[in-house]
């Protein structure tokens, strides 16, 4: 009895020292692959090189990108991987082409697809977008539309925390068809008249949480697209920019709807919008439903609470039309600030969906010191505790 105890105590030990063995990460450090920390030299093929070496093992790896400015092309790290635990260690900084035209046709810079498991720790990325930002201000019908800085596509269990992303040539961060992302300490910085920047823009993909994390540039901080489901924002800071917006919605007639999004502990700094739902003028099977906005401050906010069902952009496709996104079930809980102009709330609803059970409890907006105004048109909720400007619901 006494062996097949020290027998088993054996084999005991011995798959726990093969799963240590297994679960210890190999590190790959891109510089020792060929990378050049100058900024110059094209190190694509050394990142694409680490990747694959990580991605055909079975051990979880680290690809380490030591410090100093790594010149990358449009990338793309593709799975399945034979593991579920790579992180991409970034102490240095990764630079985009100063030369617009060579990425701005792809549709990402650094690419994400079809991964499990994957963690981006530290880093700046650099998208050197203001040349194209100023053709677009000039001209813009010559001009490429331009690169989304990181993208995450078909990916599940992926963690971002403490990245930096500047001036991006269009959009900053993509979670598009993921489940269960976490971003956390992400900071995004561009210019506050940079065109199509979106700070982080999630669609058709659900558990995603962003938190503890600042948002400056050209356009929504947060963009909430069709098909987002059990969304968490919190502890974000915003501006310059266009606000936290669900939307647009309903640019499809055939479209998944948003739902289960929670928005609390929120800074807007002189942006456009604060919180906004915004769908187009036209049928779709589109909604927003189940959304919290809690806990948020507005400091000279030019529509601190927004809901636009006409959005229409050169009127164009939707003129005459009336939205068909259905919008029910927002809540606006201790809200409070300034807004920069005098209609601090409008719910500009579709009149042939009106906006149901929209709620305003504890809201505190001034203009100029003042009483602040609010508009209504096809909206019906209701109001609890101390609400300012007085609720037209």
């Amino acid at each position: 009895m006494a062996n097949r105890r020290s027998l088993f105590s054996l084999s005991l030990i011995f798959v726990f020292m093969i799963n240590s063995a297994i679960a210890t990460p190999v590190t790959y450090n891109v510089a020792s692959l060929g990378a050049k920390a100058d900024g110059k030299t094209d190190s694509t093929k050394a990142f694409l090189s680490a990747w694959a070496k990580a991605c055909a093992s079975m051990n979880p790896g680290v690809i380490y990108v030591p410090a100093g400015t790594f010149f990358l092309r449009d990338v793309v790290f593709s799975g399945p991987c034979k593991n579920n635990a790579i992180t991409f260690r970034i102490a240095g900084t990764l630079v985009a082409p100063s030369d617009y035209r060579v990425i701005g046709n792809a549709a990402n810079w650094i690419f994400f697809h079809h991964v499990n498991g994957v963690t981006i720790s530290g880093g700046i990325l650099d998208g050197q977008g203001t040349a194209l930002w100023a053709c677009k201000a000039s001209n813009g019908k010559s001009c490429p539309s331009g690169a989304t800085t990181l993208s995450f596509s078909d990916s599940n269990n992926i963690v971002v925390s403490g990245l930096a992303s500047l001036n991006s040539q269009m959009f900053h961060i993509v979670i598009n068809d993921c489940q269960n992302v976490q971003m956390q300490g992400v900071r995004v910085s561009a210019s506050g008249n940079s065109p199509n920047t979106d700070g982080i823009h999630v669609q058709m993909s659900s558990g995603v949480t962003i938190l503890n994390s600042k948002i400056a540039t050209g356009d929504d901080c947060v963009s909430i697209g069709p098909g987002t489901s059990n969304l968490w924002i919190e502890s974000v800071a915003c501006g310059p920019g266009h606000g936290i917006s669900i939307g647009s919605l309903g640019k499809e007639q055939e479209e998944a709807g948003v739902q289960n999004v929670t928005v609390k502990t929120v800074t807007f700094t002189g942006t456009q919008n604060g919180l906004r739902i915004k769908s187009w003028g036209r049928p779709s099977t589109g909604f927003a439903r189940n959304i919290l906005f809690q806990h948020a401050t507005m400091v000279n906010v030019e529509n601190p609470i927004i809901i636009d069902q006409h959005y229409c952009p050169d009127n164009k496709g939707c003129p005459g039309q009336v939205s068909g996104v259905q919008i029910s079930d927002v809540t606006y809980e201790d809200i409070h600030g300034t807004s920069a102009t005098e209609v601090a709330v409008k719910f500009d609803c579709s009149p042939e969906h009106p906006c149901s059970e929209i709620k305003l409890e504890d809201v505190k907006l001034t203009y100029k010191n003042q009483a602040a105004e609010s508009s209504c048109s096809h909206a019906d909720g209701t109001t609890e505790g101390v609400v300012q400007p007085t609720s037209c619901l």
